[in-house]
């Protein structure tokens, strides 16, 4: 808790100074929060072990820190960091889809040693962006600890079609997952991908 305090804290002082500098060359990371957005890359190849507990835990509040609609909190988490209990949720998925390579299912995980599930409740129209929010505070807390992240959308689709790994992670009733994130140590420092800003314009 004393470390999810001192992140928070750090946090609210960088974006305290961000809001108070009205000419911000973002290039140049004079900001630790910018800084952080701005060198998140997605990791797809991971060192050995899972993070431990407290980071998660530490991350994990973050998480659910993230703004959402009325202060419902339309999610679910559920987190696999045993590599005994992941390769059995595995077996479970391809078992369920037949028709896909068993070696397809398990690569989709991107061999991410923690694995994120988040579950959206459909009954409210603005879940999935509440789940959405969730999940970058979750990655973004991450990278600024040295955990990395993937978000992927293969393992939803086949975990939905096995009845026995959504009964594994027990979500509540009614509830549907619509995001997985594997997280752990990078092993990997992939370079950016080019962003394209003529997809924004202001409205005059």
């Amino acid at each position: 808790m004393n470390t999810f305090r001192i992140i928070l804290a750090g946090l609210l002082l960088t974006a305290a100074a961000a809001c108070n500098q009205t000419e911000q060359n973002v290039s140049d990371y004079q900001n630790a929060v910018i800084e952080n957005i701005m060198t998140r890359r997605s990791i797809r190849q991971y060192k050995d072990g899972a993070v431990d507990r407290e980071t998660m835990k530490t991350i994990l509040e973050c998480g659910i820190n993230a703004p959402n609609g009325m202060n419902r909190q339309s999610w679910e988490v559920r987190v696999i960091d045993n590599p005994e209990t992941m390769e059995k949720i595995i077996s479970l998925m391809s078992a369920g889809n037949p028709d896909v390579d068993p070696g397809a299912v398990k690569g989709c995980f991107r061999g991410a040693p923690t694995m994120i599930f988040i579950a959206n409740d459909p009954s409210y129209d603005c879940s999935p962006i509440d789940c959405g929010l969730l999940s970058e505070n979750i990655m973004l807390s991450g990278w600024s600890l040295g955990v990395g992240s993937v978000c992927l959308g293969s393992p939803i689709r086949f975990l939905k079609n096995s009845q026995e790994a959504m009964a594994m992670l027990g979500f509540s009733e009614g509830f549907i997952p619509i995001i997985c994130i594997g997280m752990g140590y990078p092993d990997e420092a992939p370079e950016a991908k080019p962003r394209d800003f003529g997809k924004v314009k202001f409205v005059e």
